[in-house]
């Protein structure tokens, strides 16, 4: 199925946690250069994907998450800097606002646990965290460096994640003192060495330089499993607990850069990923396959399992339906186009 945003490119699209014919779009006029921005809300239905409701904004919207307490409510982070909050009940305007970020603001995401709190971040260096019936922040978590994307922990209620342009993996829990650490437990350098190979080896020459890492996600699974991706195209898995060792596996074939991963909510070893090179995959870290020992110094190439290269400019935004047949999924891009589609028709392909 397939929806034209007209005037308006798609940054990021999620399924309602709550009901499986909804759907939300983020977008931005110009491609998120200049201009307004605008939130969209769908139906799927049996005549196809219609828009319910959609509401305007100064600036582009660049993320959004659906609320897990409230079915009608949905957070986006801004072009301004703003976290706005929406309420389909309320027509036009958003219920509440948040100023914290003085830069763009990249990502959201709610709490899956105790569904209390979200968290933003932005290209200031920060992390915010907010509870819905609070107007200022609870928590500003710095990482000094331009964050793209930021998640709790599927698995926790006190675990924050991000990754950001300096390369590197953050991991915050809120349940360690503040101190000097500001609850940073983790700093994860994710371009390592390669493996050290004959006389020519040079530590000092890593066969992938460190670039700017745009997205991540928490596997649903595995609870200290994480798929960090980004600039050099090449998606990585770690395990927090053998951090020092490297990536777990890698799963490279994306010919420019990863803009958002996803992990499946129906298989441990299946993740979706969304490209600069117009098409969206299908992949498996093999991680389930017998003799891949998580923690070894050799990560594990994972498997292409298929892809959709049916959009026509940079897909942005990617995600799993919850409910239902366990491979629908859907898409939006620079394409002004929302597609749902399902990944198990293009994984039969290959």
């Amino acid at each position: 199925m397939e929806y034209r945003t007209t005037g308006f490119n798609g940054y990021a699209v999620q399924y309602s946690p709550f009901v499986n014919s909804s759907i939300a779009v983020g977008a931005a006029a110009n491609f998120g250069l200049v201009g307004n921005g605008r939130l969209y809300f769908f139906d799927l239905t049996a005549q196809g994907i219609v828009a319910q409701k959609w509401y305007n904004t100064q600036d582009a919207i660049y993320d959004i998450a659906y609320s897990e307490q409230n079915a009608n409510q949905l957070i986006a982070g801004c072009g301004d800097g703003t976290v706005k909050l929406f309420d389909t009940k309320v027509p036009d305007y958003p219920i509440m606002e948040w100023k914290e970020h003085n830069r763009e603001v990249y990502a959201v995401a709610w709490n899956l646990v105790s569904k209390d709190t979200f968290v933003s971040s932005s290209w200031d260096g920060t992390i915010k965290l907010y509870s819905p019936e609070r107007p200022q922040a609870l928590l500003t978590l710095p990482t000094h460096s331009c964050t793209y994307s930021t998640h709790f922990s599927p698995h926790s209620p006190s675990i924050i994640s991000s990754v950001t342009s300096d390369s590197h993996l953050r991991v915050f829990d809120l349940r360690t003192p503040a101190s000097a650490s500001n609850h940073l437990v983790h700093l994860i350098p994710i371009h390592g060495h390669a493996p050290q190979q004959g006389p020519s080896y040079n530590p000092l020459r890593p066969r992938h330089p460190p670039s700017e890492a745009l997205t991540h996600d928490w596997n649903k699974y595995r609870d200290t499993t994480v798929a960090t991706a980004g600039v050099d195209t090449i998606i990585r898995t770690f395990d927090i607990r053998h951090h020092k060792h490297g990536a777990t596996a890698h799963l490279e074939g994306h010919k420019y850069a990863v803009r958002r991963i996803a992990w499946s909510p129906h298989a441990p070893d299946m993740l979706l990923s969304a490209s600069y090179d117009m098409t969206c995959r299908v992949w498996s870290d093999r991680m389930a396959t017998p003799n891949i020992t998580p923690g070894s110094h050799a990560p594990s190439q994972g498997a292409e399992l298929g892809r959709m290269d049916v959009h026509t400019e940079f897909v942005t935004g990617v995600d799993w339906c919850l409910f239902g047949g366990q491979g629908w999924c859907a898409s939006t891009a620079w394409d002004e186009r929302l597609l749902v589609w399902d990944a198990r028709s293009v994984m039969n392909q290959r």
